[in-house]
């Protein structure tokens, strides 16, 4: 039997098995802009690697570089550069998958991920870098009450390598952040600027995110948000009537609104269009019957200084009239040829023009930065909407309204395009998508991820059942999925709609601390060790573990095959394929016969070193194109 543990862990064919280093990622983007400043150093091991030389990209940046002292434009905290480096920093975790906690585990294209986020944004940056069109996230508000994450910056790349084995207690803790605390700001903005920097990462290029919040951090996170995603890619600071009901505070104001923050990732993001209702269209007539059709009257003035737009009209009848004292809204030669055309007519006395905006050659309308709580719902709707799943039941105590997640669907995404919560809480963002999906027929896909925090135990939550927010969020889809199919059991094409989730938990990592640091290990430890994998873990573990190491998308369909008495798993169809069982030369053939573009085994399945190389000769033979590891 072979060595259970890597010999060498830096061999081409052997995967990480933790997430990426981000700040190699970094190094390399360096690279490709200003390879002469990339030079070799030593690691703590004495192993030779990259490594930037800042004297040289100092004096390539040398005009436009802002050092020590020198003032400058940005908003700082105590925490922000451990924040950084917690967001580069790699992390041995995996993702579990809980088939009894799913639904239509094996057919469904949506995530359910229970744990951290700030782990699950670090897990999905192989598999969804630049995967995602639209995020929406409502994160805990800093009013002194509500609980945020402590993560722990205590630990380098290194300390986290070398604690793989061990549950991070300190990182998945939660914490109330009092107003007298010292740091009450600070701690807040560390959480969200780490978490926000990974999910930058899995936008698409024509991708947004849009962010929840009220009065207490919304400057300071639209500060850290100019920074994460550049002050360029701000789209617009939404005002959102969340209560129409007025408060008897005395002294104060009676405060009915929250924030909606909007960046782009790009210029590629395409804003788009709202529906036209009848509400809308009320002030369009048609007084002079005019063939085409309904109309309003539009401006005719320029809204900056224009002196080449400053000219006299000459109406039919030989009066002028002269122009705004801004210039009018087109050439001499347009405005013409629309006065040729009747979109631009004269009034009765010829004294003035009016533009004619026709109700025909509008296709939506344009999103506004003012959304009201008839149109997008209220916290009070909200809570009606959760309790009619929960039988009356009012389960979670500041969920979002569907009208409102609808909202932001409208302009944001189209039919196919996949959404992330990192902070679902009960899940609006996955119930309104699904509604959605049963309306149009679309495909949207989504990725819930929620910390399993514990509910009070005297609240309606605990009571009814669901110890965490986890728990309830997870129930929430299941029970929305079942009465959004009953309410459209006569549409055509509703059996086609996807209600399902799989769900995968945050966990430990499958591998022995041997697996990351064999060099620790005496030769004779290495000889006596059975396993360099953990001993409760499935072969499905492994696979999800080797999905998000390789990047494969976790919502593939998987299909588990029998082959040569060992279990083999085909990821995708043949996208990639698994065998964690032992490894014979009539398996690897049939499994080349459908040429995956990727096999992965363990090194247990082997009986001898030299098997790793046959195997890996037999798929260059019978499959050149697949590629072969082995954990």
């Amino acid at each position: 039997m072979t060595n259970s543990a890597p010999a060498n862990k830096n061999d081409d064919d052997m995967l990480s098995m933790h997430s990426p280093n981000l700040v190699d990622d970094n190094v390399q983007k360096i690279s490709e802009l200003f390879p002469n400043c990339i030079t070799e150093s030593k690691d703590e091991n004495g192993n030779l690697k990259k490594a930037v030389d800042f004297d040289l990209l100092r004096q390539e940046l040398s005009q436009s570089l802002v050092e020590g002292g020198q003032e400058r434009y940005r908003l700082d905290w105590p925490g922000k550069r451990q924040a950084i480096l917690e967001a580069n920093s790699p992390i041995a975790k995996t993702l579990r998958p809980a088939h009894e906690e799913s639904v239509n585990f094996d057919t469904t294209e949506n995530l359910f991920i229970e744990g951290d986020n700030l782990d699950a944004l670090k897990l999905l940056q192989e598999s969804y870098l630049g995967q995602v069109k639209m995020i929406y996230i409502d994160p805990p508000y800093n009013t002194g009450n509500d609980f945020i994450y402590e993560d722990d910056f205590s630990e380098d790349t290194a300390d986290f390598l070398a604690r793989s084995e061990q549950r991070d207690e300190e990182g998945n803790r939660l914490i109330t952040n009092n107003e007298s605390n010292g740091r009450f700001h600070s701690d807040w903005l560390t959480m969200m600027y780490s978490r926000l920097k990974l999910a930058r990462n899995l936008l698409k290029d024509d991708g947004a995110i849009f962010i929840s919040i009220d009065d207490n951090e919304v400057y300071n996170l639209r500060k850290i948000c100019n920074e994460v995603f550049g002050i360029n890619n701000f789209l617009a600071e939404i005002v959102w009537q969340h209560s129409v009901q007025p408060k008897g505070y005395t002294g104060k104001f009676s405060i009915h609104h929250n924030y909606i923050l909007v960046f782009q990732k790009s210029d590629d993001f395409e804003l788009q269009l709202l529906e036209r209702t009848e509400e809308h269209n009320k002030n369009y007539s048609n007084p002079d019957n005019d063939p085409n059709g309904k109309w309003r009257a539009g401006d005719v003035r320029n809204a900056l200084y224009r002196p080449n737009l400053i000219y006299n009209i000459k109406t039919p009848s030989g009066k002028t009239i002269s122009p705004p004292e801004k210039g009018w809204r087109w050439s001499q030669d347009t405005l013409n040829k629309k006065i040729e055309s009747g979109e631009i007519i004269f009034n009765e006395d010829e004294t003035k023009i009016t533009r004619k905006i026709y109700l025909k050659n509008l296709d939506g309308r344009t999103p506004e930065t003012l959304w009201f709580g008839k149109d997008c719902g209220t916290t009070r709707s909200a809570a009606g909407q959760i309790k009619s799943l929960f039988e009356s039941k009012a389960v979670f105590d500041t969920p979002k309204p569907l009208e409102l997640l609808s909202h932001i669907f409208q302009i944001s995404i189209k039919e196919n395009d996949l959404v992330l919560d990192f902070f679902a809480g009960s899940s609006t963002t996955a119930h309104a998508l699904i509604e959605l999906n049963a309306q149009d027929n679309g495909n949207r896909k989504f990725i819930m991820v929620q910390l399993p925090e514990k509910t009070a135990e005297d609240s309606v939550g605990n009571k009814a059942g669901y110890p965490t927010i986890s728990e309830i969020s997870k129930e929430r889809i299941r029970r929305a999925g079942q009465k959004i199919l009953a309410d459209n059991k006569d549409k055509e094409g509703i059996e086609n709609l996807d209600i399902g989730f799989r769900v995968l938990k945050i966990d430990e990592t499958n591998m022995k601390k041997v697996y990351y640091t064999p060099d620790e290990y005496s030769q004779a430890e290495l000889d006596n060790l059975e396993s360099h994998i953990k001993e409760d873990r499935t072969g499905e573990d492994l696979l999800f573990q080797v999905m998000l190491d390789w990047g494969v998308p976790l919502s593939l369909p998987i299909e588990t095959k029998q082959i040569q008495d060992s279990t083999v798993y085909y990821v995708g169809i043949n996208s990639l394929v698994a065998c964690f069982d032992t490894l014979t030369t009539d398996l690897v053939d049939e499994v080349s016969k459908d040429e995956p573009l990727k096999f992965v085994s363990s090194e247990l399945a082997i009986t001898h070193d030299q098997d790793k190389t046959n195997i890996k000769a037999r798929f260059a033979q019978l499959s050149p194109d697949t590629q072969v590891k082995f954990i």
